[in-house]
């Protein structure tokens, strides 16, 4: 009987340890500039806490931001942080008006980010990047980023799903329901899930950029999965 004591007091003694160095991620908008910052302005959220956890969240956050705002091939990026990004963004643009002085065009650079989902098990964040460097238009490009609340690591689309073939196949029913209002040249035979892929409190989004499947003129596709409907297929949040 007392060993049993001593076993329910030490059980309870774990659970309060446990809780204890359970450190919740809390997030805030961080806005970046740079001294010679001229054309570029970012909002993003960033985990507030020194955990290994909320470093791991923040550095693939920040870098998504530097690969948003990188001028030509990604594999020539030399930016190791948000700020030299920002500066080499401006230094593009010295470099563009030295080659063509008699340009009027300015260039600009929003990127704004929003926390749209945090359970116990996953955290999705939403980051839109618009870069305008003297085209036609400019480029607008959403990104969905799906984070493992316990460590912190991105989470691949592929992961996120149980079976993501019968996912597949209930995405393409609230694709086509999506889209039969509008008129698109689509190969709806071929259909594949896009590219970014997020949790929000009305369910899973399915987001296809500009171009993605459609021409420019088609802009964003968007539309979303209830839980209802996902719960099936979900490897996380599932209750």
């Amino acid at each position: 009987m007392l060993k049993n004591k001593y076993l329910l007091i030490a059980c309870v003694f774990y659970m309060l340890f446990s809780c204890k160095t359970d450190v919740p991620i809390n997030f805030t908008e961080t806005n970046f500039t740079s001294e010679n910052n001229q054309f570029v302005e970012i909002n993003i959220p960033l985990a507030q806490t020194e955990s290994d956890v909320a470093k791991s969240i923040n550095t693939a956050i920040k870098n998504q931001v530097i690969k948003a705002l990188q001028i030509g091939e990604l594999n020539n990026s030399t930016a190791k942080s948000v700020e030299e990004s920002i500066e080499n963004f401006n230094q593009e643009f010295t470099n563009f008006i030295s080659d063509f002085p008699e340009s009027a065009q300015e260039w600009e650079a929003q990127i704004d980010g929003e926390v749209i989902f945090k359970a116990q098990d996953i955290i999705s964040v939403s980051l839109t990047a618009y870069t305008n460097t003297g085209g036609a238009h400019g480029s607008l490009n959403i990104s969905l980023l799906n984070f493992d609340a316990a460590t912190g690591k991105l989470i691949d689309n592929n992961a996120l799903f149980s079976d993501i073939e019968g996912f597949k196949t209930i995405a393409k029913k609230h694709f086509e329901t999506s889209i039969k209002d509008k008129d698109l040249l689509l190969d709806r035979e071929t259909f594949q899930l896009p590219e970014n892929i997020g949790y929000s409190d009305d369910g899973i989004i399915l987001l296809y950029n500009t171009y993605e499947i459609a021409p420019y003129a088609t802009g964003i596709i968007e539309f979303n999965i209830p839980f209802d409907d996902a719960k099936p297929y979900l490897v996380f949040n599932r209750f």
